[in-house]
């Protein structure tokens, strides 16, 4: 434990609420996704969250729940308001930082570039900074100044209302629905077909582990051991046993999971705590093949295929598939492996406003 990262946690609530309010379909705000985002970093020991709760009754409830400290700003004068929200949190954040030599990384959840100034002192304190805000409600200023900076609509388990079965689209995309009406379909029930639920179950023991060793290989760079990941696996859920799945060690579970070619096992750093990696060919090799057959098919009969109602598309041929068993944290994210490798051309299309894809171009 002594090696792993000290974590405080500091929240501009009303910058990341409203953010996620405006520009993420009307969604609430959840901590859950931020939380087992940094248990793939380190441990949290400080969280707070700074607001007038008097604006976020419900959320205050939640908050308290996941043990966040909550500091209000009661001040009820505008703009004023928001200024004393962020000279206290940076006040508490410098404290914090010359009081707690331990503490390495400080997270800062807001996308406001006030912080800016902060995140560089911080730096220079020799402390690691990673910020999390909303992707259109944050300054540009603010994420090139973080070690890391975590976009809150990618988050694992964020999922975000369809942009397009709201109101307030433009006339023309409005007329396009009609010519376009599958794909729309395909996107609404899409989330029904695709439950991220937590479970006691085979399929959904193997989304947590690749999910987890995917994020532990991209943060760390390094190799990720099985005590690693154990700990990781706990500190996203502090009820983890592999028990409740029938295993009777850490150890036999992951033999399992190397048998269903989840991940793969190798020599370790000390005996009985073997490495941990996701197999880099295989099913995964399988699953590029099968997008790549799926958008050809559409590509041939209706022209570039949109991202949205793609995955039920691929469920179709393939009812069992999940990306997420195979280590990726949204089906964005598996298209554009896919694409890297070569399996199929993915591009942004404003006219759309989606990714299309289509059949890869053969040299």
């Amino acid at each position: 434990m002594d090696q792993e990262d000290r974590i405080a946690l500091f929240l501009d609530y009303e910058n990341l609420a409203i953010g996620a309010r405006e520009h993420l379909g009307g969604m609430t705000f959840d901590l859950r996704p931020i939380t087992d985002a940094l248990a793939e970093r380190g441990r949290v020991v400080v969280r707070r969250a700074y607001a007038d709760w008097s604006y976020f009754d419900e959320d205050r409830r939640l908050l308290t729940r996941s043990h966040v400290e909550l500091i209000d700003i009661p001040q009820k004068m505008g703009a004023s308001r928001k200024n004393a929200a962020d000279i206290k949190m940076a006040v508490d954040a410098l404290q914090l930082a010359f009081e707690r030599d331990y503490i390495s990384t400080f997270v800062f959840g807001t996308g406001d570039s006030d912080f800016t100034p902060l995140v560089h002192k911080l730096r220079e304190l020799n402390k690691r900074v990673i910020g999390v805000g909303v992707e259109h409600s944050t300054s540009a200023l603010l994420p090139p100044a973080c070690d890391e900076f975590l976009y809150y609509d990618r988050l694992e388990g964020v999922e975000i209302r369809p942009a397009r079965s709201r109101g307030g689209r433009t006339p023309t995309a409005a007329a396009r629905q009609p010519e376009t009406a599958p794909p729309p379909l395909e996107q609404e029930v899409e989330p029904v077909a695709a439950p991220e639920g937590p479970g006691r179950d085979a399929d959904a023991l193997a989304v947590l582990v690749a999910q987890t060793v995917a994020g532990l290989q991209g943060s760390s760079g390094g190799t990720v051991s099985a005590s690693t990941l154990k700990r990781t696996l706990l500190r996203k859920d502090p009820t983890f046993n592999e028990g409740d799945f029938g295993f009777r060690t850490f150890g036999e579970l992951l033999r399992h999971l190397a048998e269903r070619n989840v991940v793969e096992l190798g020599e370790g750093p000390a005996k009985g705590d073997p490495e941990v990696t996701l197999p880099e060919h295989g099913e995964r090799e399988t699953a590029f093949g099968l997008l790549r057959s799926v958008v050809a098919d559409l590509d041939r009969n209706a022209g570039p295929v949109a991202l949205s109602g793609l995955k039920n598309q691929l469920r179709r041929v393939q009812p069992d598939f999940s990306e997420k068993k195979l280590g990726y944290r949204s089906f964005l994210q598996f298209c554009k492996a896919a694409a890297t490798a070569g399996a199929v051309d993915l591009r942004w299309d404003n006219e759309t406003d989606d990714y299309l894809l289509t059949g890869a171009a053969r040299g």
